[in-house]
C-alpha cells in the first residue's frame, strides 16, 4: 500500500547512512562556530524553556513568562507544578524536541506545514509568556528561522535544513549539561539535587543518556529507511 498518509514517515524520503553521519558532522561544526550557532543556542534554549513550561502546566502549575538571553541562556518563571518533573523535563525535552524535527523531516507530505506549525509555535509562546523586549526579539528571530525557509522551491532543501536544524538541536541539548558539571550549586542538576537529595551527576548522565537516545533513535531511523526499502 502506498504511504499516502500526512503523518507517514517515507523511507524515500530519510537520509542515507552516509548523509546522516556527513550531516552530523556538519551540525557539530555549525554548532561550535562562534556568532553561527547563536541563533541554534537560542533554539535549544527556547525548547528547553518550553519543555519547562509545558511540564509545569502538564502537573498543574502556572507560567508566569519565559526569558532568553543573548548567551543561549535561558529561564522559565513558574508557580506550583511538580518540581522534579518541571525539573528534569528541560534538557529532555530539548533532545526530544530535536528527534521530533528530525521525524518530520521524513514526512512524506506536509513539510511547508510543518515549518509553519514550527514558526507559528515560536509566536504562540512569543504571545503567551515573551515579556521582555530581548526574550521577544529572540523568538522573533527563531520565528523567522523556521518561517523564511517557506520560501525555498524545493522539499528537499527543507527537509535538509530541517533535518540539519535538529540535528544541531540534539547536540546542544547533549552539550548543554555538561556545563552544568563545573556550575557548582547552579542549574536544573543541583535544583534537583536538593529536591531528591539525588546527586547531581545522575540527573546529569540522566540526561546524557536521554540525549544519545533521541539521536539514537534518529540513526535508527536513517537505517530502519533503507533497510526497509529493499524488497
Amino acid at each position: 500500500m502506498p504511504e499516502s498518509n500526512v503523518l507517514m514517515s517515507s523511507p524515500r524520503l530519510r537520509p542515507g547512512r552516509l548523509q546522516f553521519w556527513v550531516e552530523l558532522l556538519l551540525a557539530l561544526v555549525l554548532s561550535r562556530l562562534p556568532y553561527v550557532s547563536l541563533p541554534f543556542q537560542w533554539l535549544e534554549s527556547y525548547f528547553h524553556e518550553l519543555s519547562h513550561a509545558i511540564a509545569t502546566l502538564l502537573s498543574g502549575g502556572v507560567v508566569s513568562h519565559i526569558r532568553l538571553f543573548p548567551d543561549g541562556s535561558g529561564l522559565c518563571y513558574s508557580q506550583g507544578g511538580w518540581p522534579v518533573f518541571i525539573g528534569i523535563s528541560g534538557y529532555a525535552g530539548a533532545a526530544l524536541w530535536g528527534a521530533l524535527l528530525f521525524w518530520l523531516s521524513t514526512l512524506g507530505k506536509g513539510m511547508r506545514q510543518s515549518y509553519l506549525m514550527l514558526g507559528s509555535a515560536v509566536l504562540l509562546t512569543l504571545l503567551l509568556w515573551g515579556r521582555d523586549v530581548l526574550s521577544v526579539a529572540i523568538m522573533l528571530s527563531l520565528a523567522l528561522l523556521f518561517l523564511l525557509p517557506l520560501k525555498l522551491t524545493y522539499n528537499t532543501l527543507l527537509r535538509g535544513s530541517l533535518r540539519l536544524v535538529a540535528l544541531i538541536v540534539m547536540l546542544n541539548a547533549l552539550a548543554s549539561p555538561a556545563v552544568l558539571l563545573g556550575l557548582g550549586q547552579g542549574g536544573d542538576a543541583a535544583l534537583l539535587a536538593r529536591i531528591t537529595y539525588i546527586p547531581a551527576i545522575f540527573w546529569v548522565m540522566l540526561w546524557f543518556a536521554i540525549g544519545l537516545a533521541a539521536l539514537y533513535g534518529c540513526w535508527r531511523l536513517v537505517v530502519a529507511g533503507r533497510d526497509g526499502s529493499r524488497h
